[in-house]
Order: C-alpha cells, then sequence, then structure tokens
C-alpha cells in the first residue's frame, strides 16, 4: 500500500484553524512509518489545468492571492492526484494531505478547505479516459458539501455516487455503509473523504478504531469486487492529536 506524504504539509503557518493546527500530521506519519508494508511516496503541486477542471478561475485567483496557502493547496491537490494514478494502476493508496478539501466548491470554499482534492483527482482521471464512473464514501463529521457541488451537477457523462452516512449509532453506521455499497454496479474507482472528526474521542463521538478497520475493510472488499480493487483515501478530517494516528491507522488496516 502507498502513502502520499509531503514534508511541505508539516507547515501549519498558512491559516489558523483546526486543520492546520501544529503536530496534527506528525503523529499520523509516525505511525505509518513504522509499518513495513506501507511505502511513502511524494507528490508534485497540482497544475492551473488539473485545479481549473474543478474551480473557476475567480476561486483560483482568490486562493492565489496569499502565496503560502496556494502553495499547500496546490500542493495537497497534487497529492490527490498521485494517490488517484496510484489507485487506477492498483495500489490502494492513503494520501496524509493538508488543508482537506471537501468543503470547497467550484467558486467557494469554507471548512478549512480551499480546493476539492477528491474532484480535482477524480475529473484528472476522467479527462485521460481512465474512469467514466467513481464512488466517494465520504465518512467526515460534516457532510462534503464541495465533492456534491461540483460532482454530482454536471454536463457531462461523469458519474459519481457519493455516501454520507447518517446512522447515529455505531452498529447502524457501519450497515449503512454495507448496504449502500451491496446496492452499487459499474464503478470504476473507490474514494474515501477520510475524516476522523466522527471518532468517539473526536467531536462526533461515535466511532471506535475497529470501526474505522471496518470501513477500510469494506472499500477493499466491495471496490475487489466492482473495480479491481482500485481505491484511495484523502486526509480530510480530525482533530483529536492524541487518537487522530490510531483511527487513521485503523481504518488504512482493513483497507490495504
Amino acid at each position: 500500500m502507498k502513502i502520499v506524504f509531503h514534508k511541505r504539509y508539516y507547515n501549519s503557518s498558512y491559516e489558523r484553524d483546526p486543520a492546520a493546527a501544529p503536530g496534527r500530521l506528525e503523529g499520523i506519519v509516525e505511525i505509518l512509518s513504522n509499518n513495513s508494508e506501507f511505502e511513502f511516496i511524494e507528490p508534485k503541486p497540482a497544475t492551473t489545468e488539473d485545479i481549473l477542471r474543478a474551480h473557476t478561475e475567480r476561486h483560483y485567483s482568490y486562493i492565489k492571492r496569499n502565496p503560502l496557502l496556494f502553495e499547500l493547496a496546490s500542493l495537497a491537490a497534487g497529492g490527490a492526484i498521485l494517490a488517484a494514478e496510484e489507485a487506477y494502476n492498483g495500489n490502494p493508496t492513503f494520501a496524509v494531505i493538508r488543508p482537506p478539501g471537501h468543503h470547497a466548491s467550484a467558486d467557494s470554499c469554507w471548512g478549512f478547505c480551499y480546493f476539492n482534492n477528491i474532484s480535482v483527482s477524480l475529473l484528472k482521471l476522467f479527462s485521460e479516459g481512465k474512469i467514466k464512473s467513481a464512488f466517494i464514501l465520504d465518512f467526515d463529521l460534516h457532510t462534503g458539501d464541495g465533492n456534491i457541488n461540483i460532482l454530482t451537477f454536471r454536463d457531462d457523462d461523469f458519474q459519481v455516487n457519493i455516501l454520507n452516512p447518517e446512522a447515529s449509532g455505531r452498529t447502524n453506521y457501519i450497515k449503512e455503509v454495507q448496504n449502500y455499497l451491496e446496492e452499487l454496479d459499474n464503478i470504476d474507482i473507490f474514494v474515501a473523504s477520510a475524516g476522523f472528526d466522527q471518532g468517539i474521542e473526536d467531536w462526533g463521538h461515535l466511532l471506535h478504531p475497529e470501526d474505522y478497520r471496518e470501513l477500510g475493510n469494506l472499500m477493499k472488499i466491495y471496490s475487489e469486487r466492482l473495480c479491481q480493487g482500485r481505491r484511495y483515501a484523502l486526509l480530510e478530517g480530525g482533530y483529536n492529536h492524541e487518537v487522530l494516528p490510531k483511527n487513521v491507522n485503523s481504518f488504512c488496516q482493513g483497507f490495504k
């Protein structure tokens, strides 16, 4: 399994918000680095062309006014692209990227997000004729409105299914995901908006580490069933630095 990461993601000076908090990524990188099954790979920034597939020129120019924010947001989008390319080539991949992206719409952003990393990555694969459909599991505490706005209201023939589970109990949450996956068909790639703020010791107070492992395992099982195992996941939320590494690692253990 591949892990996308760049040391520039450690830079927390681009904004003052929980996603940009110092020390948020270090524990994740440390725990994943201790697993010999995980190979770290380094991304390059997304190009202007890549980003403009998902965003307006006005939004692109707005983010570009802040040089550091633009650098890191472009690098996060580039990390998503690398993860998508690895997944398409048959390598399950988790991207430890920052800033997150699922609240960024074509012409606006909020919620600690600036460029929509999932949309940039999927639309690049689609533009190259590699995929015609995708499934997104967004298990972040907060619904990824940017994913929905960019990827489900389209004039082209790109088909994207998005699940934001709504069940309030652990067991029902996992069951909701599995039931949805059972109904899927004709999917070319799986991707997770992997937010860990739904954790029992995070803002959502719901999911345990073993639940994240099960979510990863479900993504593995059904991607292998439907699209030769093509799957990747991008870090979104998760703000308790003490438990975030364990939750990410648990997901990756099921996902690999």
